[in-house]
């Protein structure tokens, strides 16, 4: 008996020893693999570093180049060169490829051996190139109300010549190429911009008036035209101008300030229906002052269309109400009907504000839905029932603005 049971512990002694080795041979190999996997993040780390400083030593040993512009195309696969700066002019010969992607005015670069290396794009301001829209705006054709006939007309006159011009070429007319949004102010006419940038499968481009006003002599005029050039080589493309009687005035004979102005308006007639064809590239303006605006500016085939925006009536303050409120939640008391009566003079940002400050009031008083009794304070406290919206408007209307 005393046997077995020292043969048993003999085995189990032994089994005991194999389990340990192997447990060992196992925690070795998950080392190793450790150390391969480190290895190879290392190798790959440092064979990019290398790569990139052969690159960067590529780059110290090459020579720079001179800017120089094409003057003419002759035969023969040569070119007239003018450098910039020494305004050098340099004939030299060029490959086939390179000659065919040269043009009047195309920028160059040559070296020291007055060699073509590197054909280069337009230059483009930064300025201009920032004023693209890459993310599309939120607001769409569903966030606007009480403006159906002006949406209509936008969008027959800025996205139907871009989405189906065979329907234009069929009738045998020439679609609209601007169209102007005029209004007094908060009636939507910036927001309607925002929806056609976001419905429109087009690039967007948006300035202001004023950022084409500028101090020095001949800025603004050469924006001016960067921003239609950049355009007419995205088409096909959409150009927004805001406050275009910043720049859009009427001229005059003085020689104060105003005559930079003038020079970039007459930049902007010039592009606007100038000798070369727009293409596809549609502007759409928005002013508030239609009667401050240059006649030549108004002329058809600059602004085609020109849309009124008007203060919204009943029906339409009803759907703005209906927009702004959607999402918020409203006690049974509440009767949009009688809110759009109440506010006869009114505009859709008037709204907007009328509403944000009744959920202002509501959580005020940490209430869980908005109440009639809020929408009153609200409309209390709005500033437009105060500040003599309708005699603002008349006052206009007087002037010839909606004439």
């Amino acid at each position: 008996m005393q046997e077995l049971l020292v043969r048993r512990d003999v085995k189990t002694s032994i089994a005991f020893e194999e389990e340990l080795e192997s447990l060992k041979g196992n925690t070795g190999e998950k080392e190793l693999k450790e150390r391969l996997l480190e290895a190879l993040v290392a190798k790959k780390f440092y064979s990019q570093e290398l790569q990139n400083l052969q690159i960067e030593n590529t780059q110290l040993k090459s020579m720079p180049l001179s800017i120089a512009s094409v003057v003419e195309k002759l035969d023969e696969n040569t070119v007239l060169l003018r450098q910039h700066g020494s305004e050098k002019e340099i004939l030299t010969r060029v490959g086939d490829n390179v000659y065919a992607a040269l043009e009047l005015n195309t920028r160059v670069g040559v070296n020291n051996a007055l060699n073509v290396v590197k054909v280069l794009s337009k230059p483009i301001d930064t300025r201009a190139v920032a004023m693209e829209l890459i993310e599309s705006p939120e607001t769409d054709y569903n966030s606007i109300g009480g403006l159906d006939s002006q949406m209509q007309e936008v969008r027959e006159a800025i996205e139907l010549p871009l989405a189906e011009p065979e329907l234009f070429r069929r009738i045998g007319i020439k679609p609209p190429g601007g169209v102007l949004l005029y209004g007094p102010p908060g009636t939507g006419k910036t927001m309607l911009a925002r929806a056609v940038a976001h419905s429109a499968k087009a690039t967007f481009i948006k300035l202001s008036g004023p950022e084409l006003v500028h101090k020095y002599l001949g800025e603004g005029a050469r924006l001016v035209r960067e921003i239609f050039q950049m355009a007419r080589d995205k088409a096909p493309s959409i150009l927004f101008i805001d406050e275009i009687d910043a720049v859009g005035g009427t001229r005059t004979g003085s020689t104060d300030g105003t005559e930079e102005v003038n020079r970039t308006m007459m930049q902007l007639l010039a592009e606007m229906d100038g000798f070369e064809d727009r293409g596809d590239l549609k502007i759409i303006a928005a002013t508030n002052r239609i009667d401050l605006l240059d006649p030549a500016l108004l002329r058809p085939g600059r602004f085609d269309k020109k849309i009124e925006i008007p203060q919204p009536e009943k029906e339409g303050r009803r759907s703005i109400f209906a927009i702004h409120t959607r999402n918020m939640p409203l006690a049974q008391d509440v009767d949009l009907d009688e809110l759009a009566a109440l506010t006869e003079s009114a505009s859709g940002a008037d709204i907007s504000a009328i509403v944000t400050e009744a959920g202002m009031f509501a959580i005020r008083r940490r209430g869980e839905k908005v109440t009639r009794s809020d929408f009153q304070k609200a409309l209390d406290k709005t500033p437009y029932l105060n500040t003599g919206t309708n005699s603002w408007m008349k006052a206009d209307k007087e002037s010839g603005m909606f004439v």
